[in-house]
């Protein structure tokens, strides 16, 4: 039987930690806040403060990572461990950065044979050498219609957040705080996460995301006893627009630009968030056979 994604992820994530990367996931309490912008913009960052980066995909479509730089991709992290291709077909170089796209592996683990599970390990060590950060653009659940009608909170989900430095994108709006406050709460209770990053997105000034984010802080401290940290706001601006319209980020596109500077300041606050580093230690085959055993095992959903 098939486990969640969380469960798959948490090994996968494992993986990487172990070769004592910056491990940092972008996630949102829903589609539509500029979770994806986001990490095009800090992965450039980084790689223009001399940060060698790889992002992973987790998203497909048409508007996921790569078809928002104008890229496809032939091959991806599932071909690898089926033996289709080697890992330098699947990461596709832009932008300075690399991207690995991680989606359907991600929903196949539990599938692959021994020699596939074998190749994703050598694949997520292999792909992480040399790396000083790796970025995670975290799919998100389809609710089921049931979960809808119930009002149940979007979940992050298959993703690498479980364990790394967690940056939340968001939405000043109520509805992108209240959604934001959901996600943060159920990562809190599902992966006993104490931290996150906060990065307000869309506020009319620096004073208004430091609302957002106050307001955000003290419900959380008080009934969820987690930490969020203000990383900083990302300022609406025409220049960021464009610059994703040409596929290419703010920080190459308009360098001059508001949002530009808020993304260079934002990359560099981003890489002191810490990483929860236990389960850290041993062998990486040890880790990857305790991974296999959590995904032929059902879990449910945290409610």
């Amino acid at each position: 039987m098939r486990s969640n994604g969380n469960d798959q992820a948490e090994g996968l994530r494992r993986l990487l930690v172990l070769n004592q990367k910056q491990v940092i996931t972008v996630v949102a309490g829903k589609a539509g806040v500029g979770r994806t912008s986001a990490t095009i913009n800090l992965a450039a960052a980084l790689a223009a403060s001399g940060k060698n980066v790889l992002v992973l995909d987790e998203n497909q479509g048409p508007n996921n990572l790569l078809g928002r730089m104008g890229m496809s991709a032939r091959h991806d992290l599932l071909d690898v461990a089926q033996g289709k291709c080697g890992l330098c077909e699947a990461v596709l170089a832009a932008r300075g950065f690399g991207i690995l796209p991680t989606a359907r592996a991600m929903r196949a683990l539990d599938s692959l044979d021994q020699d596939g599970q074998q190749r994703l390990e050598e694949a997520l060590t292999d792909a992480s050498y040399g790396t000083d950060v790796v970025l995670v653009d975290a799919a998100m659940l389809v609710m089921s219609l049931a979960e809808g009608l119930a009002g149940k909170a979007a979940a992050v989900s298959p993703s690498l957040a479980s364990g790394a430095a967690l940056l939340v994108v968001v939405e000043s709006t109520p509805s992108g705080i209240t959604e934001s406050y959901a996600l943060i709460k159920r990562l809190a209770l599902k992966n006993a996460s104490q931290q996150f990053g906060i990065a307000v997105n869309k506020a009319g000034n620096e004073q208004a995301a430091l609302t957002v984010f106050e307001n955000m802080a003290k419900v959380a401290r008080r009934n969820l006893s987690v930490r969020l940290e203000y990383l900083g706001h990302i300022p609406s601006d025409e220049r960021l627009k464009s610059a994703m319209q040409l596929g290419k980020p703010v920080v190459e596109a308009f360098p001059a630009a508001a949002s530009a500077k808020s993304y260079l300041d934002l990359s560099q606050k981003l890489l002191r968030l810490p990483m929860q580093r236990d389960e850290a230690e041993g062998d990486v085959s040890v880790i990857i056979q305790n991974l296999i055993r959590q995904v032929s095992q059902p879990v449910a959903l945290a409610r």
